[in-house]
Formats: C-alpha cells, sequence, structure tokens
C-alpha cells in the first residue's frame, strides 16, 4: 500500500506526519510517499524523510497513486482526486455540501474532528492535542498585546497589580490557558456551562464562577451543549460583571456542528479597560464575541480583539508531532499487519469518523444536513 503525504495549503505551517513517524508504517511495508516541502515549516525538510525510508514525489504522483492520503483541510484539495481514502481535519458538519461533493466522487473521507469522545479514542483525538496547544499559545499572544505586566511587582517605583484574566470556556484550551495565565502571575477566574469542571479549575488556580440552572452536559461527550434563554440571559448578566474588571478575555466555546454562542456583547466590550485584550479561539465558527472577525485583530475603543481558531498551528513542530501521533494511532485501525488498506465499520471508531464512503455520506449527523 501506498500512503501518500500531502503538503498542506500556505496558511497552514503544520503536516500531517513527520520523519519520526515513517518507522511504525514501513515496518508494516507501507510505502510512504511525501509531497516536496511537505514539512518545511514544521522543520522537517524532504531529506529527513528520505533518511528514515520516506520517497520524495510530486504531488500529482501521490494523488494519481496513493491508496491512502493525509492532508489536513479539504478546501485545496484537487478536483480530479476521486475514489481516493483521504484522512484530515475536514469540519464536516460546516461543509456538508462538500462532503457531497466528496461522495460523489467515490471518496472514503475520515475526518477525525468527528471522532467519539471515548477512553479509547483519546490516542487519536486531534481535538485535544490542537487544543492544548491553542490555549497556551493565546495566553502568551495576550501577554504580548496586552501593555501591562502579568504578575504582581513590588518595586521601589511602587506596586503594580497582577493581571485579572478571564477565560470562557474549561474545556482543553481553556484550562491549559488557566495554568499558563497562572504561571505567569495573573488573577484567573472562569466561566463554564458544565459545573464538573469547577474542581479542575480550582486544582490550576482559577476562580471559577457558576451560573445556575445549566443544561446537562454528561451525555455530550465532553462537549458544551445549547443552553436555555434563561441560562443564557444569567450567564450574560454575570460574565458582563467580571469583563468590566478584566485585562485579558480569553473566549474558547464551542458547539459541534452550530454557530459558537455569542458571550461578549459589543456593550460588555465597551464596558472594558483601554488596552484590554480579548483572545477568541471561536473565530472560525462565528466567534463569542459580537466583534470577531476571522484571522484579524481589530480595535473597538481601545480594546483589541484577536480572532483566531488556528493557534496551535503557530507552533509548527510540536502541534504537528502530536497530530502525527494521534493520526498514526487511528492509522493502526486501517492497516493490517501485510500493511494492507482495511475499513473495519464494525469498530466504532472506523465507523464514527467516517463520513462519506461508497457513494454516499454515511455519518447521520452529516446526512442531515444535506437535502
Amino acid at each position: 500500500m501506498i500512503l501518500g503525504i500531502l503538503k498542506e495549503p500556505s496558511f497552514e505551517k503544520r503536516v500531517s506526519l513527520l520523519p519520526e513517524s515513517l518507522a511504525a508504517l514501513i515496518k508494516k511495508n507501507v510505502q510512504v510517499w511525501i509531497e516536496p516541502n511537505a514539512g518545511l515549516y514544521a522543520f522537517s525538510p524532504d531529506d529527513e524523510y528520505s533518511k528514515l525510508g520516506g520517497q520524495i514525489k510530486s504531488r500529482d504522483e501521490i494523488i494519481q497513486n496513493a491508496n491512502l492520503i493525509l492532508s489536513m483541510h479539504g478546501d485545496d484539495l484537487p478536483g480530479s482526486l476521486k475514489s481516493k481514502t483521504i484522512i484530515g481535519v475536514y469540519q464536516p458538519l460546516f461543509q456538508p455540501q462538500l462532503m457531497r461533493e466528496w461522495a460523489g466522487k467515490m471518496m472514503t473521507v475520515f475526518s477525525l474532528d468527528m471522532l467519539p469522545r471515548t477512553t479509547r479514542a483519546q490516542s487519536m483525538d486531534v481535538l485535544s492535542s490542537q487544543a492544548n496547544i491553542a490555549g497556551y499559545k493565546a495566553v502568551l499572544a495576550a501577554a504580548n498585546m496586552l501593555p501591562r505586566y502579568f504578575p504582581m511587582f513590588i518595586t521601589a517605583a511602587g506596586s503594580i497589580p497582577p493581571a485579572k484574566v478571564l477565560i470562557l470556556g474549561a474545556g482543553v484550551a481553556g484550562l491549559q490557558a488557566i495554568a499558563t495565565a497562572r504561571r505567569l502571575g495573573a488573577v484567573v477566574e472562569v466561566f463554564d456551562t458544565r459545573p464538573q469542571v469547577k474542581e479542575e479549575v480550582l486544582s490550576l488556580g482559577g476562580k471559577f464562577i457558576e451560573v445556575e440552572g445549566a443544561a446537562d452536559a454528561s451525555s455530550a461527550g465532553g462537549y458544551a451543549v445549547e443552553q436555555s434563554e434563561g441560562f443564557q440571559q444569567r450567564q450574560k448578566e454575570k460574565i458582563a460583571e467580571s469583563i468590566a474588571k478584566a485585562d485579558i478575555v480569553i473566549t474558547t466555546a464551542q458547539i459541534p456542528g452550530k454557530r459558537a454562542p455569542v458571550l461578549v456583547s459589543k456593550d460588555m466590550v465597551e464596558s472594558m479597560k483601554l488596552g484590554s485584550v480579548i483572545i477568541d479561539l471561536a473565530a472560525s465558527t462565528g466567534g463569542n464575541t459580537e466583534l470577531t472577525e476571522n484571522n484579524k485583530t481589530i480595535t473597538h475603543e481601545g480594546v483589541a480583539i484577536y480572532g483566531d481558531s488556528s493557534l496551535a498551528a503557530s507552533m509548527p513542530v510540536d502541534a504537528s508531532k502530536l497530530y502525527g501521533k494521534n493520526v498514526l494511532n487511528f492509522l493502526q485501525l486501517l492497516i493490517d499487519k501485510d500493511g494492507n488498506l482495511i475499513l473495519p465499520f464494525e469498530d466504532e471508531l472506523v465507523k464514527g469518523s467516517c463520513i462519506t464512503h461508497n457513494g454516499e455520506i454515511v455519518n447521520e449527523r452529516v446526512r442531515q444536513l444535506v437535502p
């Protein structure tokens, strides 16, 4: 079997597999073909792949001959791609028409952001591995933009109070943001609709602000769920109290397949101190503020709003390393001991992450979105 690794679009600095991951595949008699400069921005030049048994091939050769193709993004794949198996992170709940197009081309598509969130799937969970980096980088980006110190300083010239950080959402990104902000000496407050994360927030040194009446998210596989209008109103009132005192706000709230909930209104932004910073990690799905623009930094009445859902890509070496580990673990389900491609749909992880197969959209949630 031939496995192909494509170079990502210009905006993406990560690569699906680093050279260190090739050994496990080559040991199974899998040929690994890599597009020239696929790993360049992750500081993995072509000769590193070649030294470890990979073969550098043109993009056209890979697309024509590979049985299995790794490409993180779907918007850069050629229209001529047909009857192939591809693996990446394609956000199918936001791109149902693209999924229908791929189904029409008889492609088998695995989107790793759709993996069931089970204990067994943790080693393949690309959302968590990349969100961890995003939470870390969000705090560092905020620290660079903030015209103040993070920690408290007591000097002969006077005392500097610590920065106040408000984090909306205590998922993987939010928890890493708490830990990083606390290491830098900030005071941290946290909102989340799931009361069960309170203990984790407190263990990291954050203050958990509770809002009564949240919908039960215990059956949502670790994701947030939509809340009632009454709860949302109470939540916004609580957030408004905290946001007026915050120097930095980091928003991470997303709901799979839906627009990101707007938690920060224009009025809330205008209540913040001049020079304050908002980092919105939900920008690609609409953003958690009314004013967020994806991949842009805007300033509204002295408050900087930085919209970026791809902060993990700004650390391409470690981000590629972790993503590649996730992919390699998933590939163990699809490649037998002789190096042949298999599709064991009786496996819940294979079935759950498969979006299209045999000319059809096979994922029920995605199928419901396509007329």
